[in-house]
């Protein structure tokens, strides 16, 4: 009977410590709400790497998934955890990176502009029908979702500070059959 409590003592501190280290590098996000569309649907789930922000610089068309700049930071236990928004509580933003630190960013008759170049963008839903500049300051993305017209974004609460990244989405695992790995930048400047 030692030898049995022993080894399920075991089996959970391994457990539990297998837990903790696939929730310190990843997790698992629900997309809520239509603002990616056409990439991402509503009620999809989402793998979010939590290593890239931190040993890797975020590129132009990144996904990221982020705490929202108008709300404070949760709990750091909560984070660790996974654990589901309370109700009261923000939801984590998804949305894709267009402008870096230092750039320029123009929406203009439509267009994504970039230090004065255009933003080839396959992926979005529709034009933008707002216009506006905006510097990115050092430290700071400007991110948009992809159903411009239709998403809570840079283009309408400013900059979003790096330290609120929590991690770049790597792939879509549910439901099966939208299955999808983000691969490479899918954002690019035109040729001048």
């Amino acid at each position: 009977m030692k030898r049995f409590f022993k080894e399920l003592l075991e089996t959970l501190g391994l457990a539990l410590v297998l837990f903790l280290v696939i929730n310190l590098v990843s997790a698992r996000v629900r997309v809520e709400g239509f603002s990616m569309l056409p990439t991402l649907d509503n009620n999809q789930y989402v793998l979010v790497s939590r290593l890239t922000p931190r040993f890797s610089e975020l590129e132009r068309g990144d996904i990221i998934v982020f705490r929202p700049p108008m709300y404070p930071e949760a709990d750091w236990l909560e984070r660790l955890l996974g654990f589901p928004t309370l109700p009261g509580q923000y939801e984590d933003y998804i949305k894709r990176v267009i402008g870096l630190p230092g750039e320029t960013v123009t929406v203009e008759n439509g267009v994504v502009k970039i230090n004065g170049t255009t933003l080839v963008e396959p992926y979005i839903a529709e034009a933008p029908d707002y216009s506006g500049e905006w510097i990115v300051p050092e430290g700071y993305l400007f991110v948009l979702g992809d159903n411009r017209n239709s998403s809570s974004d840079s283009h309408s609460w400013s900059y979003l500070p790096i330290e609120d990244v929590l991690g770049k989405a790597v792939l879509v695992y549910w439901p099966f059959s939208d299955w999808m790995v983000f691969t490479g930048n899918q954002a690019v400047l035109a040729a001048p």
